[in-house]
């Protein structure tokens, strides 16, 4: 049953979320950003998109793979994927994003779109381990998609389109008040692989 639109302003904060989104557009250049999908493509071993939790098997609408350092768990990935180690690819694109933010993140979801069928519902990265205060980077390389938010009390709603080669930095307020989503939309028909980066903090 698809979500209704409130008419009521958001409780806290503000109408827009942007002021916890940083787009920065063409982060990488147009032939540089589909060089990169090319090789993740190609490189990346995309696993079957059937998963088996808790005796119950079901299909993601996507495929994607978990890249951490070494000890980094994740409920969300360890609960569907293997944890696989950074290859060179990953690893560059992680130091050049970690330079331009003066952040270090240890550990990627790599999301691979095969076409506007694919898609991920709304959700919020609040995970205990992602701490109180998640900061994620997300580059998108392959086909645009309309990025939608949601906010947790009011239910309003907003999107905005997203090129290859942006990357998105969601700061940490946004997790805390809004949903986001990739919506499904059968009429894209090219494929998009978008990378988040995170930090993860080990739980004892």
């Amino acid at each position: 049953m698809p979500r209704r639109k409130s008419t009521r302003p958001p409780l806290f904060p503000p109408v827009s979320p942007l002021c916890e989104l940083e787009l920065i557009r063409a982060f990488y250049d147009a032939a540089e950003s589909q060089r990169l999908y090319e090789q993740l493509l190609q490189q990346n071993a995309w696993p079957d998109n059937h998963y088996c939790v808790d005796g119950r098997v079901f299909e993601l609408p996507r495929q994607q793979t978990w890249h951490a350092d070494p000890g980094i768990r994740y409920s969300y990935s360890n609960n569907l994927l293997q944890t696989r180690d950074w290859t060179p690819l990953l690893s560059a694109i992680r130091e050049r994003i970690e330079s331009h933010l003066n952040y270090r993140f240890n550990s990627v979801l790599v999301n691979l779109y095969r076409d506007g069928n694919d898609y991920v519902g709304w959700h919020s990265d609040d995970e205990e381990e992602l701490g109180d205060q998640p900061l994620i980077a997300s580059l998108t390389l392959g086909a645009s998609r309309p990025f939608a938010w949601q906010h947790k009390d009011s239910q309003e709603e907003g999107q905005l389109p997203i090129d290859s080669g942006t990357l998105l930095v969601m700061r940490p307020a946004f997790q805390r008040h809004w949903f986001h989503s990739i919506p499904r939309d059968p009429s894209i028909r090219e494929g998009r692989i978008n990378l988040t980066f995170r930090r993860v903090i080990p739980l004892e």
